[in-house]
């Protein structure tokens, strides 16, 4: 996998990172959307697709990506196809921290060290090529006001965005409400993307329990959730000032 294309859980972390606070929204579940994208990504690399609501290796070669290729040997050693859901609400914790320290490798984000009410050490995370982040932000609103089917990747991107919350994040407050809608809406342009992004909002919705029944990209019961049933995955991530 080259590295001259970013990766969709590095356009996801970039679109959720704030530019003025240095932090990132929704950070709880962006855990589990980046978990998410990580699927998405292997499966537009052609390592893994999708066997109904379940995700199956079909090439375990490496990406090159180590973050990526660590993810799909955890897929292989499953031994069969594993339902998405159950993927995403996992134990791995600490994705959120992992790409930030990937992007600061990267040259894409600066840390920026401080402290919380004087006493607690905090990390603030600035980008630094803020071209990049425009860029990515310009696709997904292009998608949004065009109403031309995107790419899979913006689909996705999409779809993801609006799974772990970015939508009031992107387009806050009542005029930005239509775009809200037309975020959901791409949820239907890209079928892994979909399937990903139920997922995400069903293990946010503790119904992580059950099979999905014929799940349908784009169908009611999408909206962002207000609180987050996976606190746990917050607990590595303490010292980013994300919360």
């Amino acid at each position: 996998m080259g590295r001259s294309r970013r990766t969709i859980p590095e356009e996801l972390l970039l679109l959720a990172l704030d530019p003025a606070t240095g932090t990132t929204a929704q950070p709880q579940s962006l855990d589990l959307g980046l978990a998410g994208a990580q699927l998405v990504e292997l499966a537009l690399a052609g390592r893994i697709a999708p066997d109904g609501d379940r995700i199956a290796v079909v090439m375990p070669r490496p990406t090159g990506d180590p973050t990526l290729d660590s993810a799909l040997e955890l897929l292989r050693r499953r031994g069969s196809p594993v339902r998405a859901v159950h993927w995403i609400g996992g134990p791995r914790l600490g994705l959120r921290q992992i790409y930030l320290s990937h992007l600061e490798r990267c040259g894409m984000v600066h840390a920026v060290a401080g402290q919380m009410c004087g006493v607690l050490p905090t990390t603030r995370y600035q980008a630094t090529e803020t071209a990049i982040s425009r860029d990515i932000r310009s696709r997904l609103d292009s998608a949004i006001r065009t109403g031309v089917p995107p790419d899979p990747r913006t689909a996705a991107l999409a779809a993801l965005a609006h799974a772990v919350g970015l939508g009031k994040h992107l387009y806050p407050g009542n005029e930005g409400r239509s775009s809200r809608s037309r975020l959901r809406d791409l949820i239907r342009h890209d079928p892994m993307g979909g399937l990903v992004a139920h997922a995400v909002m069903d293990v946010q919705n503790g119904v992580a329990a059950q099979p999905r029944r014929n799940p349908t990209p784009g169908a009611p019961g999408g909206r962002p959730p207000a609180v987050p049933m996976q606190p746990q995955r917050a607990g590595g991530m303490a010292r980013v000032a994300a919360h």
